[in-house]
């Protein structure tokens, strides 16, 4: 049992790391038994298939970053004057206490969480919705609370386009921090970062709805 334990932690090890460096579709089982040093039945055996296996990856970090986030969502519906910068501020915590399941686990995920976004896994929006839908249902409902002059769909759109400030931000994160200190001599971690991009999200987020009319009856003429 132990081994078999080992040689499950070694595929999702060397798994993540390609993943995260290489993406999703870049990397192929041959290359993932390679690195864990295993034959391609031991994947078979324990995951079934890459879909399986890209999967297991994230659940390692969704499995204790979203009852975390959902506990901070919790408390903070009880708050009567909900900003969105309070919604945002209630992620931060849990992202960071990522680096105590594994060495720079916030930057790892947010990684992986960028190669699913960019690369269209249609597996993994399932596998998300379906064991953390709650969550997310709770962020939106956060969201809506905190900026109830925007209808619906546009939430949705909003939440969209913050995930996608937040998934370039961080795929591109060493080359900002190098701009950073080669032109400004500031120095910056994840946190630094996660924390700077929390107004600008929050401000973008309540900015008024636009006035679509003029355009949607442009399209239906």
């Amino acid at each position: 049992m132990a081994n078999r334990q080992t040689t499950k932690h070694r595929i999702l090890d060397a798994a993540e790391r390609l993943f995260a460096e290489r993406g999703f579709s870049e990397t192929s089982l041959r290359l993932i038994t390679g690195k864990a040093e295993v034959n391609l039945a031991s994947v078979n055996y324990h995951f079934g298939s890459k879909k399986e296996l890209i999967q297991a990856v994230l659940a390692r970090y969704l499995d204790r970053f979203m009852p975390a986030v959902d506990a901070a969502f919790i408390e903070l519906d009880k708050k009567p004057d909900l900003s969105l910068q309070d919604v945002f501020e209630a992620m931060v915590q849990p992202m960071l206490d990522l680096d105590d399941l594994r060495s720079h686990g916030t930057a790892i995920f947010l990684q992986l969480l960028g190669r699913g976004y960019i690369e269209s896994q249609g597996h993994l929006r399932w596998f998300v919705t379906t064991h953390y839908g709650d969550v997310l249902n709770r962020v939106t409902a956060l969201v809506h609370k905190a900026a109830p002059h925007l209808p619906q769909v546009e939430v949705f759109w909003r939440l969209h386009f913050t995930l996608g400030t937040v998934v370039f931000t961080m795929s591109s994160f060493d080359a900002l921090s190098d701009i950073a200190r080669a032109d400004f001599q500031q120095e910056n971690d994840i946190e630094s970062v996660i924390r700077r991009i929390i107004p600008y999200m929050a401000a973008g987020v309540a900015a008024p709805a636009p006035n679509l009319q003029h355009s949607l009856i442009e399209e239906v003429s």
